[in-house]
């Protein structure tokens, strides 16, 4: 199949002011990294601190929703957004926000460029996410109850550290695999939901230890945070983050994943159709929604602009009459109702 279609920012912008909305801030994506942790680490240390168990309940459900948020910062830098330094936004974007759920940088942005490329497509990678919808009630809560009581975490991880081991193996044989084309595959179960767990299965020596690397720098910073947890606070603050980790992240994370492009009509010829926004007040924003990413038919739309400017564009094409052409839903309820037609 060809690639979807781009539209020229011009057609909507002038120069200049395409120019403004696409350069990354020096410090907005710094400072969201960085949000992202300091709720994250007060969540878990007042919650520990309380000790009442409703606290935990309410850490968890906080941190999972940051924990997605980090998983949307790498996303953004990915795409390069993070930040205008090359260096400093892939260093943000493989240590600081990636390796909290032991993502791979390089292998997701690779494996991400083709989604945007041939979108609900057979060639998108992503497709798998959006093509068992609509489904019923019970086959969503189904999976909803795996996500919650751990059972998606688990799976997922048994498959990674899997891929881990054989990658460790290879690199003990002093083996060093073919990189072309091979890291695509790897580090990426996290960034995606399926029933198997892992829908971008790595197949070769070099995407092996690309998983490898990925599982080494996720160990390492949940060595760092045990740490850190008991130097200060105990046992109690770590053992909330994984929890979050285990269960509302992935909740989170299959909700994101089911709004964004889940029962829209997408085609090639209609970059319009490409994605889904959809309207989120403060508890979607603190869960399912962080730092903008249900601005997705925007993102679909102009790649190119970093996450926390979407809002700005989304508001200029409602000027010029577009938001009918688009794919927007008023909330996630509305979303979750549509995706579950079939009774």
């Amino acid at each position: 199949m060809s690639a979807v279609r781009l539209l020229p920012p011009t057609r909507f912008f002038d120069r200049t002011e395409w120019a403004a909305i696409t350069a990354p801030s020096r410090w907005r994506g710094v400072w969201l990294v960085g949000h992202a942790w300091i709720v994250s680490i007060a969540a878990v240390g007042l919650a520990a601190w309380s000790g009442h168990p409703l606290a935990w309940l309410l850490a968890i459900i906080i941190v999972g929703g940051r924990q997605l948020g980090l998983a949307i910062l790498m996303h953004e830098a990915a795409h390069g957004l993070l930040h205008p330094n090359r260096k400093v936004n892939n260093f943000l974007g493989q240590w600081l926000t990636g390796s909290a759920a032991g993502s791979d940088l390089i292998a997701y942005r690779t494996y991400h460029l083709q989604h945007h490329k041939y979108t609900q497509q057979p060639e998108d990678p992503d497709l798998s996410l959006s093509k068992p919808f609509p489904t019923t009630r019970a086959s969503l809560g189904r999976k909803i109850l795996r996500d919650l009581t751990g059972q998606t975490f688990f799976k997922q991880r048994m498959a990674q550290f899997g891929y881990a081991f054989k990658g460790l193996q290879a690199m003990l044989r002093g083996e060093r695999g073919d990189k072309k084309g091979a890291s695509t595959k790897a580090g990426t179960p996290f960034n995606k939901q399926s029933d198997d767990g892992v829908t971008s299965p790595t197949v070769d020596v070099a995407g092996a230890m690309a998983v490898t690397r990925a599982v080494g720098r996720f160990l390492l910073v949940q060595a760092v945070l045990l740490a850190a947890s008991l130097l200060l606070y105990g046992w109690t603050p770590w053992l909330l983050w994984i929890a979050a980790l285990a269960t509302t992240f992935q909740l989170f994370l299959r909700i994101r994943n089911i709004a964004e492009h889940a029962c829209t009509t997408t085609g090639s010829e209609d970059p319009f159709t490409h994605a889904r926004t959809t309207h989120a007040g403060w508890i979607a924003r603190a869960t399912v929604a962080p730092y903008w990413v249900n601005y997705h038919a925007e993102h679909h739309l102009f790649m190119g602009v970093p996450c926390y400017r979407l809002p700005a564009v989304h508001a200029m094409l409602g000027r010029q009459g577009q938001h009918a052409a688009m794919t927007i839903a008023p909330h996630y309820r509305a979303v979750l109702r549509q995706v579950t037609a079939k009774g």
